[in-house]
């Protein structure tokens, strides 16, 4: 990515911005660094918030700037604020927004920083660095930066139940390891805690020498047996909650996830993370889908090189994730569709490298294919519905 020197942009073009107040925000557990620049002026301001009272402060802030703007001009400033997107999540533009300000969240693997080997980081950099973005971004220069689009409450509530399911899944997966572990430094394999009646098995157990279960080990394992059905039941209740959101979703006329559903190879899982980690929002065309799973091409051509790099993987680690599963699924149940045609068509009988290769361009096509399926009705070539 081509880096640019951002203390280099045009001071005249920030003098152009006389119409509205530009600020940026760093956000931090202690304390917040709002750097603003005022219509008319080449200096920027800088302001501590506490982070304890941020955003009461913060309005404060911005209504005492705007006053002495309109003391000084005779109208009333706009007011535009941009901030990285990070821990703190979409709170802080919520609460802008809903005060009249225009506020803009950017991805802060976009925002260009120079590239030497020793860069000084500081949040007064830092926020030098987003305002000047802002007003680049503002002036309509491509490619300066990446903004995000904010879910909405209801979006960030739904979204909840995919990305809690993740989490506990990984620590099922955790306990069931933990116990596999210590039964195998007893010599004993084969055992899975997933499985039913996972207590009464554990006690026909032998070591590998015939001997019963140390006590302290076997009291050890039931401890993590305790927990582990606990994660269980945690997960079995998140999908019921998952499975009846989308058939409600379903039951709503003409929505797409009801066509979703119906698609052989994609079940509640599948097409919960489909659609609440990206179909739910529009996009402009496909390469921006694809940007936002990270399954967009990443060129390099330079001088006489000229290759790919593969996917870019900056985008929706979940999404892109379920959209490689998926496909492995789509051959399986789909195999007539002209996707997995092509599939079959290019790889052939290739093992390794080039099959992953093409599953990963398959996945891509799919999540296109299902997106214009979603939009607009248009059923993948050769795909086959459930049977009613």
């Amino acid at each position: 990515m081509t880096c640019i020197d951002v203390r280099a942009i045009d001071q005249t073009a920030i003098r152009g911005q006389n119409a509205i107040i530009c600020g940026s925000l760093e956000l931090s557990t202690t304390r917040w660094v709002v750097t603003m620049l005022l219509p008319g002026s080449e200096k920027m301001s800088r302001f501590n918030v506490s982070a304890s009272d941020g955003g009461e402060e913060l309005l404060r802030l911005l209504g005492r700037l705007r006053a002495k703007v309109e003391q000084q001009s005779g109208s009333l400033p706009g007011v535009v604020m941009i901030q990285e997107a990070g821990l703190d999540g979409f709170w802080v533009h919520r609460l802008l927004e809903a005060h009249g300000i225009e506020s803009h969240v950017v991805d802060a693997g976009s925002v260009p920083v120079p590239r030497k080997r020793r860069r000084g980081k500081t949040d007064m950099i830092d926020g030098e660095a987003l305002l000047r973005t802002l007003l680049a971004w503002r002036r309509g220069e491509p490619r300066v930066c990446s903004m995000v689009v904010p879910p909405s409450v209801e979006e960030e509530e739904n979204r909840r139940l995919v990305r809690e399911r993740e989490t506990l899944v990984s620590e099922r997966t955790q306990h069931g390891n933990r116990i596999k572990g210590l039964l195998k430094s007893q010599g004993i394999t084969g055992y899975d805690p997933l499985r039913a009646k996972r207590r009464e098995r554990l006690e026909r157990l032998k070591t590998g020498q015939g001997q019963p279960l140390p006590e302290r080990l076997k009291s050890q394992i039931l401890r993590e047996l305790d927990r582990l059905e606990v994660v269980m039941e945690q997960i079995a209740q998140i999908e019921a909650d998952r499975d009846a959101l989308l058939n409600a979703l379903a039951a709503t006329p003409n929505h797409p996830v009801a066509g979703l559903l119906r698609l052989r190879s994609l079940g509640h899982a599948f097409t919960s993370v489909l659609w609440f980690e990206g179909l739910y929002r529009p996009f402009a065309n496909r390469r921006q889908l694809a940007s936002l799973a990270g399954l967009a091409p990443t060129p390099w051509i330079s001088g006489k090189i000229d290759r790919e790099q593969g996917i870019s993987k900056a985008g929706n680690r979940r999404l892109r994730t379920t959209m490689i599963e998926l496909a492995w699924l789509w051959l399986r149940y789909q195999p007539g569709s002209a996707l997995s045609c092509w599939f079959r068509d290019r790889v052939g009988d290739k093992r390794g490298r080039v099959r992953r290769l093409a599953i990963v361009a398959l996945a891509r096509k799919l999540l296109i294919a299902l997106w214009r399926f979603a939009t607009q009705g248009i059923i993948p070539e050769g795909a086959v519905l459930k049977a009613a």
